[in-house]
């Protein structure tokens, strides 16, 4: 046996695939930036520890893909309270977290308020990068005292949710670096909305929504690119009563793939093959072509690239500006050339839409779009449906009540808009993109 324990220790210190990582940090124990010790999670792919970014002098604790030769950061814990110097500890205190500068100070916590303090506690880097804390007799998830999946920066990485946690009322949102050698909070901002119909991410610019992602429709967000063609990637949105929340996980490992929000104003979804010497940008919103700005077209009206100009009004509409859509300044929109009656309206079914915002929308699950339909006539105050989810032929009622914003169409994807126009603007026509419903 004692020969065995050599030559094992001998196979282990000259042959680092027998290396054996080390993820844990115990509350007996530090990681301090002199030691330049790091954690490194199980499989080797994701490392924790003190950075510098690019040309900065501050110190940061983050963090990074291990192996990879462009060094890329996924979470940095004190992103707005960095160390000035080269002088900074992480330990366990009184059952947190807690990142201390040249003075022994606190610069960072997890700042927890339970606890059983009889119990010993542990940091750990898992496999997917997610840097928990934990009892150290409990391994289960449902169990974690905190982690750091629960606080993103600008990165989502597979696995991690992107949302609304109905239990802790906490939004996981994305934000990003102010520059790239600065990761203290930026002006762009990536969160789910819930406040609507129905749920919507929405990107951010100081305050103000530059992008929308269209409601989810059992299949994707109807205002995003097509990540459901991907082979190795599988992703979903889950709206129960314990999440509202994105999410999504690869089916091969040798794949690495985040979402990323850059300080330029894009959320970029990334990829990196066994191959690769750089990230691949595999799509990025908004697109060129301004159709994915928010509300480039006003109310009434959707945007199209294939035409001139960009923005169009809905069939039983009119431009509600003459002067300014000369201008090229579609954001006064559209208004109905004639008013309903409530009684003798139809409907103008749009192809391949993105559905407009949902905020004032009603959503029933229970029922199909001939119900919807019907539902909507019964209601003076309906200004069109849609199906709830598009799979299976399509299932359940969307009912808008109030102005239809920020409408664009695609060539793929999209789906059926039913838009309610008065009877005397019905025409019984149809292309590629309408059909006229009496």
């Amino acid at each position: 046996t004692f020969s065995f324990l050599i030559v094992l220790a001998v196979l282990i210190l000259f042959h680092p695939a027998l290396s054996i990582y080390v993820n844990t940090l115990l509350s007996t124990e530090s990681l301090t930036i002199s030691s330049n010790r790091t954690l490194v999670s199980p499989g080797n792919v994701f490392e924790l520890g003190f950075f510098t970014p690019g040309s900065s002098s501050r110190w940061y604790l983050g963090i990074w893909y291990k192996k990879l030769s462009d060094r890329t950061y996924v979470w940095v814990a004190n992103r707005d309270s960095p160390l000035s110097s080269s002088i900074g500890t992480l330990k366990i205190s009184n059952m947190n977290l807690v990142l201390l500068d040249h003075s022994n100070k606190p610069v960072w916590s997890t700042n927890l308020t339970r606890g059983n303090e009889r119990s010993p506690v542990v940091a750990e880097l898992l496999a997917n990068g997610n840097f928990v804390m934990r009892y150290s007799n409990n391994n289960d998830s449902s169990g974690f005292l905190w982690q750091s999946f629960h606080y993103p920066t600008d990165t989502l990485l597979p696995e991690m949710k992107l949302g609304y946690d109905r239990k802790t009322r906490l939004n996981r949102y994305l934000t990003s670096w102010r520059n790239s050698d600065d990761p203290s909070s930026g002006e762009i901002s990536y969160f789910l909305d819930i406040q609507t119909g129905m749920p919507e991410f929405y990107l951010l610019q100081s305050g103000a929504r530059m992008h929308r992602s269209g409601p989810w429709n059992g299949v994707r967000f109807s205002g995003m690119p097509g990540d459901q063609k991907l082979n190795y990637m599988v992703y979903n949105f889950t709206e129960n009563s314990e999440d509202v929340a994105y999410t999504f996980r690869m089916t091969n490992k040798s794949i690495y793939s985040r979402l990323k929000v850059s300080s330029e104003g894009f959320l970029e979804r990334l990829t990196w093959t066994p191959n690769s010497i750089t990230w691949n940008m595999f799509w990025y919103l908004p697109l060129e072509n301004q159709c994915d700005i928010y509300m480039i077209c006003g109310r009434y009206a959707y945007c199209d690239v294939n035409t001139s100009p960009l923005c169009n009004c809905i069939q039983g509409f009119n431009r509600s500006n003459e002067e300014r859509w000369d201008l090229k300044d579609w954001s006064s929109g559209c208004i109905r050339r004639t008013r309903l009656s409530c009684s003798g309206d139809g409907f103008t079914r749009m192809r391949k839409m993105k559905l407009p915002e949902t905020k004032m929308a009603i959503v029933d699950r229970s029922i199909g779009v001939k119900e919807c339909e019907k539902r909507c006539l019964s209601d003076c105050n309906c200004t069109a449906f849609a199906n709830a989810d598009i799979r299976n032929g399509g299932t359940g009622c969307v009912i808008w009540t109030g102005d239809l914003e920020d409408l664009r169409n695609y060539y793929a994807d999209g789906q059926d808009l039913y838009v309610r126009v008065a009877a005397a603007d019905l025409v019984k026509k149809s292309n590629a993109n309408w059909k006229i419903i009496s």
